[in-house]
């Protein structure tokens, strides 16, 4: 019988790899500077568990990469984090966005975990999936009993089942414009509102404290995106007398000592771009009303045109690190 584990790794399981070293090398020093200043009892747990699932990571992916002699990347370390900065967010907002990031763990390493063929990768991201579970679970129970976990919209139940009779019910955009949303499409209105609400309070904390000019300026060209995004999506919500997302700005201080590299501060920041892009998809493809798809299309290009500029920083300051890529025939032939 053939051992799969030792055969070699495709262009899916390095770069998922490598992607999460990056993104877990990352969450340990965002976490590490969230756990030197939370105050909140019930926060910490989450933010211990989860700094320990960060660490058992790059773990588990530097012994595959040492293993296949794969160069291990730089990603973020210590330089990149002032554990003595004076406290930047609440401890609300810690856990709004340890809740946030599993739930884009879920979407990333679900994804990941279908293409994986060898066994100790897939049972590595299959962990990682219960572990983004786990955590997800226990800032939400946390929230619940704090009073502060803000629920989905809730509609009428059916009554019978019925069936779609003509083509108005794909909307359009004038007139005949279908006004009861689908229970789908108000899901993914809300989640991607409540990540734009998100977003835009984290981006807000790293304006602050950006050392250099540029970077605070495309921050905050990032926040005033994520403003525009969230206030369109609640009007759609609020044209169907749907409750929106709460906000939380009123959780980022008044700190301008900035806990982060700027380095990390465009990562994440990036992070963010890839995760609302997939999430825009997504929804773009769950939406039969017309109207509702062609905005997530729209709004999909804005984020990929402010990405690129982010990634033009990030290549401007040597900070872009290359992911795995194929290899260049035409160059190794000399031709």
């Amino acid at each position: 019988m053939t051992d799969h584990n030792k055969t070699r790794l495709t262009s899916a399981e390095m770069t998922s790899l490598w992607t999460g070293y990056m993104n877990d090398s990352m969450a340990i020093c965002v976490f590490n500077y969230f756990l030197n200043n939370v105050d909140d009892t019930d926060v910490k747990p989450v933010l211990e568990y989860s700094l320990e699932v960060a660490q058992e990571h790059i773990k588990a992916i530097t012994d595959i990469f040492n293993k296949e002699g794969f160069p291990i990347p730089q990603g973020f370390s210590d330089e990149d984090v002032n554990l003595e900065a004076p406290r930047l967010y609440s401890d609300l907002f810690y856990l709004y966005y340890l809740h946030g990031m599993a739930t884009i763990g879920l979407a990333t390493y679900g994804a990941s975990l279908s293409l994986m063929a060898r066994s100790d990768v897939a049972t590595y991201f299959n962990e990682c999936l219960t572990s983004s579970i786990e955590i997800m679970n226990k800032a939400r129970e946390v929230m619940l009993h704090k009073g502060v976990y803000v629920r989905p919209p809730y509609i009428s139940t059916p009554n019978k089942v019925e069936f779609v009779l003509n083509k108005d019910f794909y909307g359009g955009f004038f007139g005949n414009k279908r006004q009861a949303l689908t229970g789908v499409e108000i899901s993914h209105l809300f989640l991607n509102s409540q990540n734009n609400t998100l977003g835009r309070a984290l981006l807000v904390g790293f304006a602050q404290v950006a050392k250099s000019k540029n970077i605070r300026e495309y921050l905050f060209r990032g926040v005033d995106i994520a403003k525009k995004h969230t206030q369109i999506f609640n009007k759609i919500l609020a044209d169907s007398y749907l409750p929106t997302p709460n906000t939380w700005d009123s959780d980022v201080l008044d700190s301008t000592v900035a806990p982060f590299s700027d380095k990390l501060m465009m990562f994440h920041t990036s992070a963010l771009n890839v995760s609302g892009t997939g999430n825009y998809g997504l929804a773009i493809a769950a939406s039969p009303r017309t109207d509702i798809a062609t905005t997530y299309f729209r709004l999909q290009m804005e984020i990929g045109q402010y990405a690129k500029s982010g990634t033009d920083i990030m290549i401007k300051n040597g900070w872009l690190e290359q992911p795995p890529t194929a290899d260049d025939r035409k160059g190794i032939a000399g031709v």
